[in-house]
């Protein structure tokens, strides 16, 4: 497989560099001095082979990624948070073209946390539900990507499902609310929570990334899987069913 990597000079575009090896055809970042040895300042500077493209650069890129990939007719793989709804419309319009995996992580153990919560949240409709994530203290976007996924999962479950970001207003707390709290800690990799209470019984669902690692591996998971798959949007849940289906 040939790999191009969008924002290869980053922490985690090094990781996916690392652990996809000699399948990386291109390193591209704006930090790189010049077009040589592999890197590349720009997407367009590079048009050599390529069956898929990876971008751990910042959510900014998006438009621009998606005109490359367009045009080219390249699968792509977004591991970057914090979107606008604008950004997101344009990824789901491109789907429609090209192949397009997108998630907020690419833990498996996440995808299994996000069914898991899902599944509890039908299993306890009259539960009480918080989410609490935990990142180191550069992480920009509040709250996590990965903690609004595993809210969403749960808000498929429960339909009439109201978002609170923090809690910082006086009052009881209603049944339909799901709290997302955010910490923000030294150099925490992501670790996240959910509470399911009842009257009589709390339930908690953890998961702990102790190496950022885990990201690179899930990634080149999905890249395998993506490419050579029909247009569409792709996520965790896709490549986890999958796995299970074989």
């Amino acid at each position: 497989m040939h790999i191009m990597v969008h924002g290869a000079s980053g922490r985690m575009g090094q990781l996916i560099c690392a652990a996809a090896g000699n399948e990386v055809v291109a390193r591209i970042s704006p930090d790189y001095p010049a077009n040589e040895n592999g890197c590349w300042q720009t997407l367009s500077a590079y048009q050599g082979p390529a069956d898929c493209v990876i971008d751990f650069s910042h959510h900014s890129a998006t438009g621009a990624l998606l005109e490359y990939c367009l045009a080219r007719r390249l699968p792509l793989l977004i591991a970057t948070t914090g979107q606008t709804e604008q950004e997101r419309h344009q990824i789901e319009a491109a789907a429609a073209v090209i192949p397009v995996f997108f998630a907020s992580n690419y833990s498996l153990g996440i995808a299994a946390l996000t069914d898991l919560a899902r599944r509890a949240a039908a299993m306890f409709p009259d539960a009480d539900i918080e989410i609490v994530e935990m990142h180191h203290n550069q992480k920009l976007d509040v709250p996590s990507g990965t903690a609004l996924t595993l809210a969403n999962s749960i808000a498929s479950v429960r339909p009439d499902a109201e978002f609170v970001i923090g809690r910082h207003e006086n009052g009881k707390r209603t049944q339909k609310q799901i709290g997302i709290h955010s910490l923000r800690l030294g150099n925490l990799p992501g670790t996240h929570e959910i509470h399911i209470a009842t009257g009589s019984e709390v339930l908690t669902l953890r998961h702990e990334a102790k190496d950022r690692s885990l990201f690179a591996d899930g990634a080149m998971q999905a890249a395998r899987f993506l490419v050579g798959k029909p247009a569409g949007l792709y996520t965790m849940q896709n490549l986890i069913h999958e796995e299970n289906a074989q």
